[in-house]
């Protein structure tokens, strides 16, 4: 009981050692489930060819191969151990050059992302949102919840490129489109990160656009610019103006984190830009609809045909290959 009292002395350590606890034993309870699955299976195997049942047989395969392809995630998810990892994740997309066409393919995207942390079981949260003239959106912000969310997410920060015949044009062209993918983490309030008044310039608004369910149409709307690094989050999704304020707050406390992770790892990157280079200006992935059908992802070679899936957030092999090319190249000297 000494040890009990002794930990929740400190309440924001206390926090962060029960959800380690909790990490800990979801991680245990998965792979306890993933080796009762196996085991399962395999004496379905025995069974079905015993008794000469192929349709037994080959659903007993496939689920060896799904189960294998989890234990191949699972491992990964086990060697996540960066700093920020574990943590929930901001996940802004903004639309490059082109209008609408860029607009709707940004918007694509923020439903692809929504649909993946649906499936992984995390949490989405809409934070801002800017609809486009005609269609589409200029920028959207989500927050994803859940364990390693940030540790999965990191790796879709890019420039992702789309060709199609253009929805938008008459005469059905051909177009290829851009869009800014930039993820950071959500930084835990334990962290302590100085923030100065006088480097804040903090501007009210109403948000504007053609209406929608996910954000405020009132003057609450929050925009924050840290002028030392130029660093500009804004917030809209609340009804109060103070609700709006501390989540952006709370978003500029993240991005100068994720600014400092990244300075600190400036050496590394530099050594491994080849491997690892996730720069503004760096394209990720190219999603071709027109005239055939394949994603490919430009660091590790993955490509699929099946573009309507990775579009409805089919990601895992795409954040594995890239997870995997990262945590090798930070191990490699």
């Amino acid at each position: 009981m000494a040890e009990d009292s002794e930990l929740w002395s400190d309440a924001a350590h206390a926090q962060k050692i029960m959800r380690e606890r909790t990490r800990l034993d979801q991680a245990i309870t998965s792979t306890r489930e993933l080796d009762d699955n196996l085991k399962d299976t395999l004496e379905l195997i025995e069974l079905a060819e015993l008794e000469e049942d192929e349709g037994v047989y080959t659903e007993s395969l496939d689920e060896l191969r799904r189960l294998g392809a989890l234990a191949a995630k699972r491992r990964l998810e086990s060697l996540l151990s960066g700093e920020a990892d574990p943590n929930d994740a901001f996940v802004e997309i903004h639309a490059g050059a082109g209008g609408t066409e860029s607009q709707d393919w940004a918007e694509m995207l923020v439903r692809m992302y929504q649909r993946w942390s649906e499936a992984t079981g995390y949490s989405v949260a809409w934070v801002q949102e800017t609809p486009g003239e005609e269609a589409g959106v200029k920028s959207a912000t989500l927050r994803v919840s859940g364990n390693n969310a940030y540790g999965w997410l990191k790796t879709e920060s890019g420039v992702h490129r789309l060709v199609r015949i253009s929805p938008f044009d008459s005469s059905a062209r051909r177009h290829t489109s851009f869009a800014s993918v930039w993820v950071y983490p959500v930084v835990e309030d334990t962290i302590d990160i100085e923030i100065l008044d006088k480097d804040l310039r903090i501007d009210t608004y109403r948000a504007s656009g053609a209406g929608g369910q996910h954000v405020n149409r009132t003057d609450s709307a929050v925009r924050i610019t840290h002028i030392p690094t130029e660093i500009v989050v804004q917030c809209q999704a609340g009804r109060s103006q103070h609700k709006n304020r501390a989540e952006a707050m709370s978003m500029l406390k993240a991005r100068l984190y994720q600014r400092e992770l990244e300075l600190r790892d400036a050496e590394r990157q530099a050594a491994h830009e080849a491997k690892e280079d996730i720069g503004w200006g760096h394209q990720i992935r190219s999603y071709v609809l027109h005239p055939y059908q394949m994603v490919k992802d430009l660091r590790t070679g993955v490509e699929t045909g099946n573009t309507s899936a990775v579009l409805d957030g089919d990601l895992d092999d795409f954040m594995a290959a890239a997870l995997a090319a990262s945590i090798e190249g930070s191990g490699s000297k």
